[in-house]
């Protein structure tokens, strides 16, 4: 007989899946800022989203919290080990920049779609102190994949100009 799974379990698992997720960010996205030498608005950029993900994971803490939840060690340190392994790929290639570009993009987009999804959720279940808290990860996710989306052309130049130079170009 299968088991029923309600919405607040779908809302309990998605918090937990969420908070996985942005420590997966912070494994990318540590390890990129650390080796960035000719891209400052990258940099910048990815220093000031690192804060913005450590307050995403506290604020989904919070939320966890209020439902007598907690987070999934095993998600967290997994993630954060599929996060890192990718780090570690995109460092060995010669277009890093742009691969970590691309997949900072493509990630963000996941983010926007996996907080759409719990901020629906919660408005199902009635969990109405959670989506203001929702909201603020989904905005801060929106305004950095456009950063990304934005900022993609003039990394894009700066690759090319400096492969056509005897600088390193990569990082």
């Amino acid at each position: 007989m299968p088991s029923i799974i309600t919405a607040r379990d779908v809302f309990s698992d998605g918090l937990r899946n969420a908070h996985a997720m942005e420590k997966q960010a912070l494994s990318i996205m540590e390890p990129q800022l650390k080796r960035l030498e000719h891209y400052p608005e990258v940099s910048a950029m990815l220093d000031n989203h690192i804060r913005e993900t450590k307050g995403q994971i506290a604020r989904l803490d919070e939320i966890l919290e209020g439902l007598d939840e907690g987070s999934s060690m095993l998600k967290d340190m997994s993630l954060s080990f599929a996060g890192t392994m990718a780090a570690v790929t995109h460092s060995m290639a010669d277009d890093e920049i742009l691969k970590n570009t691309m997949a900072n993009f493509a990630f963000e987009n996941f983010e926007i779609a996996a907080y759409t999804a719990l901020i629906t959720t919660a408005e199902e279940i009635g969990a109405s102190a959670a989506i203001p808290l929702l909201k603020q990860n989904l905005q801060e996710e929106k305004r950095m994949a456009t950063l990304i989306h934005e900022g993609m052309p003039a990394v894009v130049r700066r690759y090319l100009a400096l492969s056509a130079s005897d600088q390193r170009a990569d990082i």
